[in-house]
């Protein structure tokens, strides 16, 4: 088997999931986010884009429901030896296999977790699920269920999230080598793409963000590239992934001669990641991370163009994203524990100037506060 972990650590995943079930009284839960089956069982596929399913008892038993393409690959990839295959088939509903998985499992009667929250588990195929145990089970969402034991990192996690850093260090570096006027952004998406597959990484979850002029205020993805100018801005949101561990930065190489307003920007930038870095401790909250990032732009002038959000956890994460629950927003009282991983991006758009700059750092939590996992600097380039 392809396993990134021991079975014993696998097994002891499983065995809080099963004690938070006994605790809630739910029979089981009926996880649908890739995440999580990799989390628990070692089960890694791009099949999660189609129906799928695994069930996890309350007395530890696992049932994955998939397809017939998925199944070797859950034979090759997972702990998992109870594996059942729905029918590609004109009308199927695939809800009705899941119940039938349920019935034999004894939970006609009983109340069920469901993660709810899950990017293959599209409005028609809950309704798929919901129809299937309709009068028969009782059901309540338990999406964060896995998400939060997922929070803390265990040894093995750290040093892949360490080599995720390493990785996004050498994209860094590839971006800076050739982020200058005259490239096209392509290039240096592929310069940075490039730096971690030689590095032996993976695919990120998350598409990396690129823009520059007036594109550099979308920080998001989008089709149609340009190429850096004599005097430009280039944002970049970026990330290196082993084993699916990430580890992100974010950063705005300017090219020619850097405005005075720029230079401030990032300056703002810089001050209020190291607040927040401050603010992130054991016992703090992330919206206690939230608020240093707001009070910092806010004493330095900029609090008009800072967003709502300013980052979010990180781990093992599958495509469209590489944002974990939970994120860093006001008054979020979800509290900083030793070993997460944390991914913090201060952003600035000035709509009215046509000015961004960003700073963003991926730390791991220690029982102190937090250690930046970058060894490159938050140093302002001008190419």
């Amino acid at each position: 088997m392809a396993l990134h972990f021991t079975e014993q650590e696998l097994k002891s995943r499983r065995d809080r999931v099963v004690a938070e079930l006994q605790t809630r009284g739910l029979a089981a839960l009926l996880i649908f986010r890739q995440e999580s089956m990799y989390y628990l069982t070692g089960y890694d596929t791009t099949g999660y884009s189609q129906f799928q399913c695994l069930y996890l008892g309350a007395d530890g038993k696992m049932v994955l429901l998939t397809r017939s393409a998925d199944l070797r690959q859950a034979r090759l990839t997972s702990v998992v030896v109870d594996i059942r295959i729905w029918v590609d088939r004109a009308g199927v509903d695939p809800g009705q296999d899941l119940w039938a998985i349920l019935e034999e499992q004894g939970c006609r009667g009983r109340r069920v977790g469901v993660e709810l929250e899950a990017w293959c588990l599209t409005g028609k195929r809950w309704e798929y699920v919901r129809a299937a145990m309709e009068g028969k089970c009782d059901w309540e969402d338990a999406s964060e269920l896995v998400s939060r034991l997922r929070l803390v990192k265990s040894d093995v996690e750290i040093e892949y999230v360490r080599q995720a850093a390493a990785l996004c260090d050498e994209a860094w570096l590839a971006a800076q080598r050739t982020a200058i006027a005259g490239t096209p952004e392509q290039d240096v998406l592929a310069a940075m793409t490039s730096a971690v597959f030689q590095g032996g990484g993976d695919y990120t979850a998350t598409r990396f963000i690129i823009g520059s002029g007036e594109n550099a205020l979308m920080v998001r993805n989008f089709t149609g590239y340009g190429t850096l100018g004599e005097n430009d801005q280039l944002q970049l949101e970026f990330g290196g992934a082993y084993r699916h561990y990430h580890s992100c930065l974010m950063r705005t190489i300017l090219t020619g001669e850097a405005d005075p307003k720029h230079v401030a920007m990032h300056a703002a930038c810089a001050e209020a990641l190291q607040a927040c870095k401050d603010a992130c401790r054991p016992g703090a909250t992330f919206g206690d991370i939230f608020q240093a990032h707001a009070d910092s732009f806010d004493r330095a002038g900029f609090g008009e163009h800072k967003l709502n959000a300013c980052g979010y956890s990180l781990g093992a994460l599958y495509p469209p994203t590489w944002m974990d629950w939970p994120m860093i927003f006001r008054d979020n009282p979800v509290v900083v524990q030793p070993n997460m991983v944390i991914f913090m991006h201060m952003i600035l758009l000035d709509w009215d100037n046509k000015l961004a700059m960003s700073v963003g750092d991926t730390v791991l939590t220690t029982a102190e506060g937090c250690e930046t996992l970058t060894k490159l600097g938050q140093g302002l380039v001008v190419n």
